[in-house]
């Protein structure tokens, strides 16, 4: 097997080989309760989310940090790596992006504003 190409790493499983379940992982997770682990650290991305998994939160790491995944219902067939992004999304739009942005938190706060004072003129008015 060639160590120079990623795509070895992330190739498609046949049923003949069996899902990618990390034997390590599930013995970690054997015979306890979901509720009083607590998380679990793993490297494993390319780890196939198994039944037995269910309720348990793992740490996948992205790169940089460990990532908490609590694992549900819906996530049973998925990769532990898909829900622990690599990548931060930065902002689209530049100046006029934050100009409107900024429109938008300045009616925000006026309307905070508003909702206090009507809030408090309410109070006065059931005291006297």
């Amino acid at each position: 097997m060639k160590s120079s190409s990623l795509g070895a790493f992330f190739m498609t499983r046949s049923i003949k080989k069996g899902l990618n379940v990390d034997e390590r992982l599930l013995k970690k997770i054997a015979g306890k309760n979901p509720l009083s682990t607590p998380m679990i650290k793993t490297w494993k991305r390319a780890c196939v989310i198994s039944p037995e998994m269910l309720g348990f939160t793992f740490g996948v790491y992205n790169g940089k940090t460990h990532v908490e995944v609590l694992v549900t219902e819906d996530m049973v067939g998925h990769r532990l790596g898909e829900f622990s992004p690599t990548k931060k999304f930065m902002k689209h739009g530049g100046k006029m992006q934050k100009e409107l942005e900024m429109k938008k938190k300045e009616t925000e706060i006026a309307q905070a504003k508003s909702a206090t004072a009507a809030a408090a003129d309410a109070k006065d008015a059931v005291s006297k």
